[in-house]
């Protein structure tokens, strides 16, 4: 697979976020993609933050990849309109929503979809470590562990949701789904690997990586 770097220079507004947690997210990302359906001229955006434990599940997602009761789970359950299946949020992951307009660089949700992947393997190199992709699978993995989730919707070329990526989460909220509805492959953290390594300083290795394939100037708000 050829992995791109985009030289065109597109101003991407970056806010980098404590803990949000999730529906003010997924509502502020709503917002951003209905103002640049409205007016397409308007820039990009990065987020980045972390989430209160939260499951989401993919507007196909099947509920069976629950292992709980949901009217009886001690943490929210949200169904959004991203593709995937079923997902765990919490404190120590980090998790990035681009909002991009697709028309600026290339109107293909399979590039777009390899470009995050690209995006996190090349963080994940900056630590020594070998991210690799499973092709009948979305996301990134370490020695065949899944250490980041992928999960987007288009409106009209406008991107929202977007990626998580395991830095030193408790994984046990994991144990309460199949994760992405993968029965036979493990999640891991990058805690792993690293000891001791935080949220705090991947966001800047995740902002400079994201600037890098996709070719924008980060303008930090």
């Amino acid at each position: 697979m050829t992995y791109s770097i985009e030289i065109h220079k597109y101003r991407c507004l970056l806010y980098n976020q404590e803990l949000m947690p999730y529906l003010d997210a997924h509502h502020w990302q709503r917002s951003l993609v209905a103002e640049r359906i409205k007016n397409p001229s308007l820039d990009d955006v990065l987020i980045l933050l972390e989430h209160p434990p939260v499951y989401t599940l993919g507007q196909g997602a099947n509920p069976e990849f629950l292992k709980f009761d949901r009217e009886k789970s001690q943490y929210e359950v949200h169904k959004v309109e991203r593709g995937g299946e079923v997902t765990y949020h919490c404190p120590g992951q980090l998790v990035g929503y681009p909002i991009l307009n697709l028309q600026r660089y290339r109107q293909d949700l399979h590039w777009y979809l390899r470009q995050l992947e690209f995006v996190l393997i090349r963080v994940l190199a900056k630590y020594g470590l070998q991210g690799s992709r499973i092709p009948a699978f979305t996301g990134v993995w370490l020695e065949g562990r899944k250490v980041a989730a992928i999960g987007i919707k288009v409106s009209r070329w406008i991107t929202m949701h977007g990626f998580a990526l395991n830095v030193c989460p408790d994984l046990t909220g994991f144990e309460q789904i199949v994760p992405c509805g993968i029965t036979d492959k493990s999640v891991g953290s990058l805690a792993e690997w690293i000891p001791g390594i935080t949220c705090q300083e991947v966001r800047f290795e995740i902002a400079q990586c994201f600037a890098e394939v996709f070719g924008v100037e980060l303008v930090e708000c």
